[in-house]
């Protein structure tokens, strides 16, 4: 039986404004990248959701983004190496503290929106990242872009790597992300996304925008969570994987990732 992770951005709120059903979608997915406060986020939510993921046994990664409220961690920010993994350490920890209160401290680090994009290609990024996580816990893994160079990078450093698909994004024909604003670039037919999800835990391929086959390795299949419609897409994408015989079950070992914690 094929056994992949199905993951969502969750956490995304800011006091009282609200984006996605997060507690739905902690019903149905096996891990979940909880915002830290810096593209979105703050205290009270990520105590909340710490806890209601360990309640439904959701293992818990932190999501570190640029510090970016405004723009919602998807505009590029240049920084020094030090002063980056600075940041993403301070995210963790932040993090790190709800998730030991819930029982389930966390167990790996997944970047936002343009720092995602950033460490995929930038080696420079790449390192800051695989730093911030082997000087706070190497025990922790890291969440990224299936196939990108930025990743291999990560890996080399001595990081354990994820790879990661896109449920709702649209693939270009050299396995890239088509960028956000482009037509077509966001998936909204439930069915579509559930169906090309299914394949590519079979068979390891991905329909692009322009209908060809691209070859995309992953472990892991992110729903986003301020899609629309986002729930019923990880719901169908869910029962659609279960339903072809593909077992979900998260990446992480949440206990190996806190028995190093600093």
């Amino acid at each position: 039986m094929s056994t992949i992770d199905l993951n969502c951005d969750l956490g995304e709120g800011f006091g009282a404004w609200t984006m996605g059903d997060d507690e739905a979608l902690l019903s149905i997915v096996t891990s979940a990248n909880i915002a830290c406060g810096f593209h979105a986020g703050d205290p009270s939510i990520m105590r909340r959701l710490c806890d209601v993921a360990a309640e439904n046994g959701v293992a818990i990664g932190a999501h570190v983004g640029y510090r970016d409220l405004v723009g919602f961690g998807r505009r590029n920010i240049e920084m020094s190496e030090s002063d980056l993994a600075n940041e993403i350490v301070y995210q963790i920890g932040a993090l790190d503290g709800f998730a030991r209160m819930a029982g389930m401290p966390v167990s790996y680090v997944k970047p936002h929106g343009a720092l995602y994009n950033t460490i995929a290609v930038e080696p420079v990024y790449a390192r800051a990242l695989a730093e911030a996580v082997l000087r706070y816990n190497p025990a922790l893994k890291v969440v990224g872009l299936a196939g990108s160079s930025g990743l291999r990078d990560v890996h080399d450093a001595g990081v354990k790597t994820v790879a990661e698909a896109f449920a709702d994004r649209a693939y270009s024909v050299d396995g890239h992300l088509v960028p956000r604003g482009t037509t077509g670039a966001v998936l909204h037919d439930v069915d579509a996304i559930a169906a090309r999800c299914a394949e590519l835990a079979r068979s390891g391929e991905i329909e692009s925008i322009d209908g060809t086959k691209v070859h995309v390795s992953a472990q892991t299949i992110c729903v986003h969570g301020d899609t629309p419609g986002a729930v019923a897409i990880a719901r169908q994408v869910r029962e659609t994987l279960v339903a072809e015989g593909i077992e979900l079950k998260s990446f992480a070992d949440a206990k190996a990732a806190g028995s190093e914690a600093a």
